[in-house]
């Protein structure tokens, strides 16, 4: 049997979580990529040591979260991203704080995502979602 932590950690938690911000502003769902969930699980499993948050560099846009217990969920992580709408200045195309993450969950050209959760050494969780293709270009709105 599952415990209730890890049934709130499958692909169509992911999914619906990143689909439901979309939807709420007119852009299509996302697809589940297991290419882009490889990359970020082998990343995740490389943080294991060093569970800071830092970004892989890679060809793909790329959402972080990083939390001092494993308890939260992949639920937690897309909406503490998607919470960043209210950072969100559609008509400017601003952000009054960070809200990177947000606009990478709703970016319209973005088709398909790949998530991953890592637990580190030190107990802390890192939980990450690749996207293709990415995301947040200056100057192009998201939606």
């Amino acid at each position: 049997m599952q415990s209730a932590t890890q049934a709130r950690n499958t692909t169509q938690d992911y999914l619906d979580t990143h689909n439901e911000a979309r939807s709420a502003v007119g852009v299509a769902d996302i697809e589940w990529n297991n290419t882009l969930q490889a990359y970020a699980e082998d990343y995740a499993n490389n943080r294991r040591g060093a569970c800071d948050g830092s970004h892989s560099g890679g060809p793909y846009g790329e959402n972080l979260y990083w939390a001092p217990t494993t308890s939260f969920t992949a639920i937690d992580a897309v909406n503490l991203w998607v919470d960043e709408k209210q950072y969100y200045d559609y008509s400017s195309n601003t952000c009054s704080k960070d809200c990177g993450h947000y606009t990478q969950v709703v970016w319209r050209d973005t088709t398909q995502v790949g998530c991953a959760r890592g637990e580190c050494d030190n107990g802390e969780l890192l939980i990450i979602c690749s996207y293709y293709p990415p995301g947040n270009y200056p100057g192009e709105w998201p939606y």
